[in-house]
């Protein structure tokens, strides 16, 4: 694994590349998009799984604000999912020469990544969306209003420093707030979704307390290409509570024909 810092126009941003010890031929990579209080390190060994099941180079990065990277200019406004495949991937795309690629996010890291795909039609290999969220629904917002009342907890809170430090409090706040803001209520991926041509693998869990597994089926049913659903037994985070599990059935969907 590889970790550095790259300068962006918005500031600096961290950044991890891993290798399988087998390289599949002409395979693109896949770049990762953390979820709403996630950051590189908190893929865990996922990357490193993932790279070596499916032969490919895996890219990870922390947006502005999260991780390592630098903080985030103020608060993240409405449109910031849309933002991210506009901004920060650009600028990891354009300073990692990337010409082709897969795309995997995990939570809003999957709505990001639906942007992406679509905002880079020809450059998109694949989508992988995990425990993603495509629409507002209620159980979206009970799972929020849950957490936020446990981070009134100081110890979860310094738990959360430990991987985002100083910007821990704004971490929070960007999901917590932004997510139940009226400019929110309506926010719906199926118009973006109508423009991503490029075959589409939605993985959900059926305990998943952020959004039920429908979202998954509306994101392979509203994607223009190709698109597949799969529901695992497990919650919200996949690559924490079956890593293995994960790795393989992403592995197996790239190495499909196209």
């Amino acid at each position: 694994m590889e970790a550095f810092t790259l300068d962006t126009p918005a500031g600096d941003i961290h950044v991890a590349r891993w290798w399988p010890q087998t390289v599949t031929p002409q395979a693109s990579p896949v770049v990762l998009f953390h979820d709403s209080l996630g950051c590189v390190a908190l893929w865990r060994d996922f990357p490193e799984r993932l790279a070596e099941a499916s032969g490919r180079e895996v890219i990870a990065y922390d947006r502005l604000g999260f991780g390592r990277s630098a903080p985030y200019p103020g608060t993240l406004p409405p449109s910031f999912v849309a933002d991210e495949a506009r901004t920060t991937f650009a600028a990891l795309r354009q300073g990692l020469g990337l010409d082709r690629f897969v795309l995997l996010g995990h939570s809003v890291g999957g709505g990001m990544a639906i942007e992406a795909a679509a905002q880079h039609p020809a450059a998109s290999e694949a989508l992988v969306t995990v425990a993603a969220q495509a629409y507002m629904e209620p159980r979206i917002l009970a799972g929020i209003r849950e957490a936020e009342q446990a981070f009134r907890d100081p110890d979860q809170l310094a738990r959360l420093a430990r991987y985002h430090g100083d910007k821990a409090e704004w971490t929070l706040h960007a999901w917590v707030a932004t997510w139940q803001t009226e400019a929110f209520a309506r926010w719906d991926l199926s118009p973006t979704l109508a423009s991503v041509q490029c075959p589409t693998l939605a993985i959900h869990g059926e305990q998943d307390e952020f959004g039920s597994p429908e979202q998954a089926h509306h994101i392979a049913t509203h994607s223009a290409g190709p698109g597949e659903s799969r529901i695992l037994p497990c919650g919200h985070v996949p690559h924490r509570e079956c890593p293995e599990v994960l790795a393989a059935i992403v592995a197996g969907f790239l190495a499909e024909p196209a």
